[in-house]
C-alpha cells in the first residue's frame, strides 16, 4: 500500500512555471514507477509523465513534451513535476500515481493521489 498526496497546484498566467509535488507515504517508494496524468474538465484523464523505480527512465506525452520534466527524490518520497511554458490547454486537475511497472494507461495504476488543479490564464 501506498499513499499519494499531490501539491503546487494554482493559477498561473500561460507562459508561467509551476511545479507540482507528490509525496507518498510507506518505505517502498523506491519500488514503484511513477506517474502523472491530468482530467481537463469534461475530458478523459491523459497521461502526461512517468517516471521508472529508479529513474532511469522518464517518458512524455507528446502534448508536454520539451515543457514538463518529472523526477524524483528519494530521500523525500516524492516525485515532482516541473511545469515549464505553460499553456491554457493545460488546465486540468493533475494526479500522480504509482505502480509496480512504468506505463501510459492510467487505468493500469493501482495507487492515485486526490489530484491538485492547475489553471492557466491566457
Amino acid at each position: 500500500q501506498v499513499q499519494l498526496v499531490e501539491s503546487g497546484g494554482g493559477l498561473v498566467q500561460a507562459g508561467g512555471s509551476l511545479r507540482l509535488s507528490c509525496v507518498a507515504s510507506g518505505r517502498t517508494f523506491s519500488r514503484y514507477a511513477m506517474g502523472w496524468f491530468r482530467q481537463p474538465p469534461g475530458k478523459e484523464r491523459e497521461f502526461v509523465a512517468a517516471i521508472s523505480w529508479n529513474s532511469g527512465f522518464t517518458y512524455y506525452g507528446d502534448s508536454v513534451k520539451g515543457r514538463f520534466t518529472t523526477s524524483r527524490d528519494y530521500a523525500k518520497n516524492t516525485v515532482y513535476l516541473q511545469m515549464n511554458s505553460l499553456k491554457p490547454e493545460d488546465t486540468a486537475i493533475y494526479y500522480c500515481a504509482a505502480d509496480s511497472s512504468l506505463k501510459t494507461d492510467p487505468y493500469a495504476y493501482a495507487y492515485w493521489g486526490q489530484g491538485t488543479q492547475v489553471t492557466v490564464s491566457s
